[in-house]
């Protein structure tokens, strides 16, 4: 190992320069749907003719495969205990176009990962994201500060919420401390489960206005995503909606998320 790698390993994860692949998608609160918008937004991303890659984060509840129906014989639980690398973990999904770094369920959450061993995963992330168009970081729930630390890798972070107001407040503790970590960051919102893209935009303006009244920062909107019956029907199945349901609303509104990301880079 060079020197230039031993210096990148000592230091913790918030001071590695983050990549512009790598695009975090994050929630203060579980149940908002980020794991689904994370499948399907890699999904919408790989039709467009990105090379995108998923790498499911969350260590205590990982579901990208479960969601998927896939059966991982390597998982980040591996590249972990240095089993084998980030980039030999990588598997295809030939369905939806993207390949998947699947979690392991069970192993706890990222804040009991030895500090050694996070800075040792931040670092391939780093060194792997410009293998690909997007690689999309999806995060376990909460604020806990290694979510924040990966998060900060990301050259964008989507933070994706509902009108629910525990969802709203977790959304802006984790915005919070994601613009302490970093003033620049480029934090997004996402609005899952609209009622229409009215209620979506209303929803997001509570949040807006709260980060301005109070961290005098002001997140753009990156997509609205409407509820929709089919989305359910999806994951019971195991498939992803881009495939059983192209033509729903959701499908259509992943898509111009998708779109505008790859406008703004």
């Amino acid at each position: 190992m060079t020197q230039a790698s031993l210096a990148e390993l000592a230091r913790p994860p918030s001071q590695l320069p983050s990549a512009p692949q790598l695009l975090a998608v994050a929630s203060g609160k579980g149940g908002v749907g980020k794991t689904w918008l994370s499948i399907t937004l890699s999904h919408a991303l790989a039709r467009s003719g990105r090379r995108v890659l998923l790498f499911d984060g969350d260590l205590g509840l990982a579901n990208v495969d479960v969601q998927l129906g896939l059966t991982a014989e390597r998982d980040i639980s591996g590249v972990l205990s240095g089993a084998y690398s980030l980039a030999d973990a990588a598997v295809d999904y030939p369905e939806g176009g993207f390949q998947i770094v699947a979690g392991r369920s069970g192993t706890g959450s990222l804040a009991a990962v030895p500090s050694e061993r996070l800075r040792g995963l931040a670092s391939q992330l780093l060194r792997i994201a410009p293998s690909y168009d997007r690689v999309l970081l999806d995060l376990g729930a909460g604020i806990e500060r290694t979510v924040r630390q990966i998060a900060g890798l990301a050259g964008t972070c989507l933070v994706v919420t509902n009108d629910e107001p525990t969802a709203l407040t977790d959304a802006y503790a984790f915005i919070k401390l994601a613009v302490l970590n970093n003033r620049a960051a480029d934090v997004r919102v996402v609005v899952n489960l609209a009622g229409s893209r009215g209620e979506g935009e209303r929803t997001f303006n509570i949040l807006r206005k709260a980060c301005e009244t109070f961290l005098k920062v002001s997140p753009p909107l990156a997509g609205v995503i409407r509820r929709d019956p089919k989305v359910k029907e999806a994951i019971r199945a195991q498939t992803p909606l881009l495939l059983r349901h192209p033509n729903t609303a959701a499908a259509s509104d992943v898509e111009a998320l998708a779109a505008g990301l790859t406008r703004t880079g």
